[in-house]
This record gives C-alpha cells, sequence and structure tokens, in this order.
C-alpha cells in the first residue's frame, strides 16, 4: 500500500519487471572491484538488468579485471571516464544506461543479499524518488577494522542515519541509492562541478524538486575504508574541503553536525597558543586561569575518545581498539582542517587523492 506524505511529489513507478541498471564508477580498486561485481549480479532483480562500469584511468589492473568480468557475462557493459571524477562517470553510465531505475555501486562496497528487491519495493511504496540504506563498514586489517568501526559509529562520523543506523523516514541525503531515472533527469542528474559530497547535493535538488527521498534501515551495503592511516587522512581532508565548498553554496541548508570537527580544530589551535603563551610567561595570574577553560572541551574530547576507543564498539581485539585512538582524532582534524580550508578559499578543484597511486594522470 502507498503511504502518502502530504506536500511532496510522488515519483513515477515503472511497471513491474521494467528492469534495473546499476552504475559503478572504477578507478584502482584491483582488489575490490570482484566483489563489488558479484554482489551486483548475484542480486534478484523483477525483470532484465545491466552493470555499467565507468572506467577512470587506473594504474593497476582494474582495467583488464574489469574485461574478463565484462567478457564472462553479457550484462556487464564498459564504458571510459577519463575525467576519474565520480560525478563524471555516474553521468557517463546513467547516460549510458536503458532501464528506468538506477542503483548507484562503489567499486569498494558489496551489496548485501536482497538490497535490490527490498529497495524497489521501498521506492514503490512511498512513491520516493532515492532511497537508502547502511553503509555497513568492514575490515580486513586491525588498521581498517579500527576505520569500519568509526565509520559505523555516532562519535566517528556523528549523525548521518546511513551510518549509525535509525528508523524508517525521509532522509535528507541516501548512500549510493536507488534512483528512478525519471527524477535524475528532471534534476539534472549529478553536478560535475563536485568532486566530493555529490550525493548530497543531488539529493538536495532532488528534494527542492518536492521528491522524497527515503532511509531504509533494512537495506545495508558493505564498505570497504581505506587501509592506510595517510590514505585516509587524505580522503577526509579532501571530503571536508568540498563541504566547506557546499557550505559557501548551500549555506544554512547544510546540517550544524558539519561545524563540529572544524570547531575542534580551532578549540585544539587555540589552546595551543594559550599553552604556549602560559609556558613563556607571556600569559598568567587571573587571565591565565581563564584562558585555561579552553582546555576543557578538549579534554572531554579526548575522555570520549579514550572511552571510545576501551569499549567494545571501538572493536573486538586490543590492535583495533589502540588504532582507535589514532582513528577518530585523524578523522575530525584532517576533515576541520579541509573544511575550514574549503569554507574559506572554496574547494578550487580539490581532488581526493586517497585512491590515486603515484602515476595516476589527475584530471
Amino acid at each position: 500500500m502507498h503511504v502518502h506524505t502530504p506536500g511532496q511529489r510522488d515519483a513515477p513507478v515503472p511497471a513491474p519487471g521494467s528492469g534495473v541498471s546499476f552504475v559503478m564508477p572504477v578507478l584502482n580498486e584491483e582488489r575490490y572491484l570482484d566483489t563489488a561485481v558479484a554482489s551486483v549480479l548475484a542480486q534478484e532483480v523483477d525483470g532484465p538488468f545491466e552493470l555499467i562500469l565507468a572506467l577512470g584511468p587506473s594504474t593497476d589492473g582494474t582495467d583488464a579485471l574489469a574485461q574478463r568480468l565484462a567478457a564472462g557475462d553479457e550484462r556487464i557493459r564498459l564504458i571510459s571516464n577519463p575525467a576519474a571524477d565520480i560525478p563524471v562517470g555516474l553521468n557517463r553510465a546513467i547516460a549510458a544506461s536503458v532501464y528506468p531505475t538506477i542503483v548507484r555501486v562503489d567499486a569498494h562496497s558489496a551489496l548485501e543479499p536482497g538490497y535490490t528487491r527490498r529497495a524497489m519495493a521501498t521506492l514503490a511504496r512511498m512513491r520516493a524518488a532515492n532511497v537508502g540504506g547502511v553503509m555497513r563498514a568492514e575490515g580486513r586489517t586491525p588498521f581498517q577494522r579500527a576505520v569500519a568501526h568509526a565509520y559505523n559509529s555516532r562519535i566517528g562520523l556523528g549523525g548521518g542515519a546511513y551510518h549509525s543506523g535509525g528508523a524508517d523516514g525521509p532522509a535528507e541525503s541516501a548512500y549510493l541509492g536507488v534512483m528512478r531515472r525519471a527524477v535524475l533527469d528532471e534534476v539534472g542528474g549529478f553536478d560535475e562541478t563536485i568532486r566530493r559530497g555529490e550525493d548530497w547535493e543531488l539529493n538536495l535538488r532532488i528534494r527542492r524538486a518536492g521528491y522524497r527521498v527515503w532511509f531504509d534501515p533494512d537495506l545495508a551495503v558493505a564498505y570497504w575504508p581505506r587501509e592506510r592511516w595517510s590514505r585516509l587522512v587524505r580522503q577526509f581532508r579532501s571530503t571536508g574541503t568540498w563541504r566547506g565548498e557546499l557550505v559557501r553554496r548551500y549555506g544554512r541548508r547544510n546540517s550544524l553536525r558539519f561545524f563540529a570537527p572544524p570547531a575542534l580544530l580551532v578549540v585544539a589551535a587555540l589552546a595551543l597558543v594559550v599553552a604556549i603563551a602560559q609556558l613563556t610567561g607571556l600569559l598568567h595570574g587571573v587571565w591565565s586561569v581563564i584562558a585555561s577553560l579552553v582546555y576543557v572541551p578538549l579534554v572531554a574530547y579526548l575522555l570520549v575518545v579514550i572511552g571510545y576507543a576501551g569499549s567494545r564498539r571501538a572493536g573486538p581485539g586490543l590492535r583495533e581498539r589502540l588504532w582507535a585512538l589514532v582513528v577518530i582524532p585523524s578523522m575530525h582534524l584532517a576533515w576541520g582542517a579541509g573544511f575550514l580550508g574549503g569554507a574559506a578559499r572554496g574547494a578550487r578543484e580539490n581532488v581526493d587523492t586517497s585512491r590515486l597511486r603515484r602515476n595516476t594522470p589527475l584530471p
């Protein structure tokens, strides 16, 4: 039964069996692509489906693997994405697709069994334009598992329902997303000038057009985070930079939770200045006592991080918990630094290099 939400437009519901197009931008994913593709091919779909891989300029064995996979299954099609940018690859794949429902897949992820069938049912029931579920981060090493647990924790990534779960209902954005092509065509697809946060911006336009974006907690996608600390820091700095750019463009439409990491970084910088002034004698007496109040939020933050790292939420093993002491502040501070730079100067074509190798040509 269709549940109508007053004041919003219903997205079109294609006839049963109309088919589904899976779209996946791919760049340097030799270690994960096989798993991602297998998870798509195992999906149960009412009607025909296709998987379109938008291949960026990879420098590992990704392209050769993609060609072998395509040769082994006629449902897989390959297109070129020389720009390497995710929104460009998504738009190219969608333009090459033929079915009325689009399922976005990340090459670093794996759709859980029944994902597409349930998402299609939710789309039809809610007459939504886009539906998404939970990003279930997983890891293969102690460091990656520590990052995965941080992703799945409110302490790590904050209030997004698709990170830490929540109730079924309207959402600000959707992780990956199962979308109606007609609505994508109407709102103009992904904005190719945005390299990170393109999904949030697209869902903003979908909601502005009056359509529903829906969160279904029973939908889940396995996701493998970055495997190295340096790549994690580069990823979060780039993501923060683009969020700063989105704040420049859309101001108050951004949630307040996006301002927490830069606030932490500002407080940390002020605390450093106060500490230097106290140690050198420039700040003393009652003013030194008053200035010491800047340490209070930092001490509270450190206690929260230590408390998290000491709990099973950070992982079952000692190595995951020790890594958590590094991972959580690294994510927050890198994101905050990127945000401040992006908000002050704009993203200026910032590129996330966390999955690029040294000889990968930058767009």
